[in-house]
Parts: C-alpha cells; structure tokens; sequence
C-alpha cells in the first residue's frame, strides 16, 4: 500500500509540474483546450497551499476565457521585451557573459545523462523546459534542483508580482513545493525599485549599447545567440502548433515550433 500511495504522488508531481511548465508557455489553442484537465490536475496537488491551487485554477478558467490574440499580447510583452523577467534561468545569473554558454552545456549534460532529449529549437535553461525535465525526476531531484534555482525563483516571482502578471502564480507555487515562498519576501523592494527594462527608452538603450552581435567569441556563444533568435522568430510566425499534451506520454519533442 505505501509503494503504490509513493508511486500515485510521483505521477501527481509529474503532472502538476507539466501543468505548471504549460502555464508559463506561449498560449495556444491548444493550451485553452487543456484548461479543464489542467484544473483538475492542480486540485490534485495536496503540497500546494490551497490559496496557491485556488489562485492557479482560478488563472487557468481566466485563460480559457480569454480572447487568445490577447493572451498572446501579453505574454510577448511579458516576456520578449527587457530582460528581468527573462525565462531563462541562467540569464538572471550569468547575463549574456560566456560562463552562461559554459552553464548551458553543463546542464545539456544533466539532460543527456537522464536520456532526456530536447528539440533542436530549445534552450536547455527556457523555465517550462526545465520543469519538463524535473517531471521525469523522482522527488528527491525535483527538490534538490527547486532548492538550487530558488533564489532565480523568488526574483522572478517579486518581478513578475510587480508587473501584475498571473504569471508569478508559477515560480511562486514552485518555491511552496519546497517551503521556501518566504524567500520572496527580501526580493520584493529590489522589484519595486528597478528601472523598468520593457519601454521602449529602455529597448533603444540596449539596442545602441550592444546593437547586433556578428560574431560570437565561442562556439557556445554562436549556438546560444541562434537557438534563441529562433525561438522568438518562430514565436512571431504563428504557426499552428500540434496539440498541448499534459498527461504522462507528452514531452519537449511533441510540442509544436510555436509553443515556445
């Protein structure tokens, strides 16, 4: 009995990891199709404080809800424009430096080593990615990583709060997974105080400081500069995308070219 209750909560974390990845992914048709199995999966997530599930399944009915051109609108405005609320994980640590380059392959090495394979298109460090990966984890794993990457996720979260975006629902829930939402707390007044990086005075700036770069100074620094510049082309495509998956059987590689 208590092997098969341990084996039912690892399905459970795996899902309710795959739900959360979704939840920070591009929105698709397909996601606002997953809306109704997605809520039923968070209800059952009992590591959840029941305010954090309430809050998820309430976002979820909004995205169903919602005008997807609209959704769209916000994510790319969210995410594609200024960097702190970037989803990639090692931007907030190593910026565009060549130790993120370094930290990248590394964790393509995690990845390799657990026969997890990624699509050509993605970058090892895309937030809703990784927490693919965790799902294929068993429970001690999923905690260690959320435990390394915690600090990522408590800024993340503040930011995000900040921009009123249901967005920081995620990180948020992912730091309860581990006890550790408190950690938010001393990232909240470096949130509030921050120039904003998402108007467009603040894009020139970045575009006259470091324009387009040609060259790359390693082979990492080429390969982390295309995968990214097409996963934003092919974001801007909109190309119908094959359907969202979120029970056991989906993965990086099922996803259609526009989820990300």
């Amino acid at each position: 009995m208590a092997e098969a209750a341990q084996q039912m909560q690892t399905v459970a974390d795996m899902l309710s990891l795959r739900v959360l990845a979704r939840l920070l992914d591009y929105p698709t048709t397909e996601l606002q199709a997953s809306v109704p199995e997605m809520i039923e999966i968070l209800d059952a997530e009992r590591r959840l404080p029941a305010a954090c599930r309430a809050a998820l399944m309430e976002w979820c009915q909004r995205t169903l809800e919602a005008d997807l051109m609209d959704l769209q609108a916000e994510y790319v405005a969210l995410f594609d424009r200024g960097r702190n609320t970037s989803l990639l994980l090692f931007e907030h640590v190593h910026g565009e430096s060549r130790d993120r380059g370094q930290a990248m392959v590394d964790l393509m090495a995690e990845y390799t080593a657990a026969g997890f394979e990624l699509d050509a298109h993605e970058l090892p460090d895309y937030l809703p990615l990784f927490l693919e990966y965790l799902s294929t984890r068993d429970e001690a794993e999923i905690g260690r990583w959320l435990g390394e990457i915690r600090h990522i996720l408590a800024l993340l979260t503040a930011r995000l709060e900040e921009r009123d975006a249901d967005h920081a629902l995620v990180p948020l829930a992912l730091l309860a997974l581990i006890g550790a939402e408190g950690e938010v707390d001393a990232h909240r007044q470096t949130a509030q105080e921050e120039a904003p990086d998402y108007t467009a005075e603040a894009l020139d700036q970045v575009w006259e400081e470091e324009a387009v770069r040609f060259t790359a100074e390693s082979d990492q620094d080429c390969a982390l500069q295309s995968a990214e510049g097409r996963r934003l082309a092919e974001r801007k495509q909109a190309v119908p995308s094959d359907p969202v998956r979120i029970m056991p059987g989906s993965g990086p590689t099922e996803r259609g070219p526009t989820e990300r």
